[in-house]
């Protein structure tokens, strides 16, 4: 079995529904910031490379990120492939990564800007406990949190304009790298709005795991 890919806007659940794959497939979940730190931390040739320009406040290479990721498929637990996040973000990351590995599938969880939008603005937590809460869908309760607090806390980022300015970002790196692999016919596009466990189903069911 090769590996997956999964994409996913921010606020799209991608959270969940990655670690729901990494249970049921038994592949690792990677991504570009947890290999770039263990390779750092093992002290690699690469990742020795890499805390170079790290530590300049550089952009770290595609070339040195593929042999980093060609170290982490040497491993174990990556004998059956791996499930990339957030990698590939470019056509030559992505061409790239063909070079070396096999990509079973690519999993794109869609979710309407709007829809994104409503979910992050509304969240919430309590300034306490940090349990988390949204305008619509878990309010906080007239009585309170279930802490004793009443004060809620919001994130300066979770402000509509910052959101959609990700949004933007988000869309401009994806498109083209989700095209390149929809023509090699591995995309997934799976509808993000709805229930989880059907979200999930519908994921699991294009990877053919059942």
């Amino acid at each position: 079995m090769g590996s997956i890919i999964l994409f996913g806007p921010p606020g799209a659940g991608k959270g969940t529904q990655a670690q729901r794959i990494v249970d049921r497939t038994g592949q690792p979940q990677v991504s570009t910031g947890d290999m770039l730190r263990a390779a750092v931390a093992a002290g690699t040739d690469v990742g020795i490379e890499a805390k170079g320009y790290m530590q300049s406040g550089a952009l770290v290479p595609d070339e040195v990120i593929v042999r980093i990721i060609q170290e982490r498929l040497t491993e174990p637990d990556a004998a059956l492939g791996v499930m990339f996040d957030g990698f590939p973000r470019t056509i030559p990351q992505a061409e790239a990564l063909d070079r070396i590995e096999t990509i079973d599938a690519v999993i794109s969880i869609e979710v309407p800007d709007d829809e994104i939008v409503g979910r992050i603005t509304g969240r919430y937590t309590c300034k306490s406990c940090g349990r988390v809460f949204h305008d619509l869908h878990l309010p906080l309760p007239k009585t309170g949190c279930p802490c004793g607090s009443f004060e809620e806390l919001r994130r300066a980022d979770d402000s509509e304009a910052t959101v959609r300015a990700r949004l933007e970002t988000y869309h401009a790196q994806t498109r083209p790298v989700a095209e390149h692999y929809d023509r090699a016919g591995v995309l997934h596009r799976i509808n993000g709005v709805g229930d989880v466990e059907e979200i999930s189903n519908a994921i699991l069911a294009a990877l053919g795991v059942e």
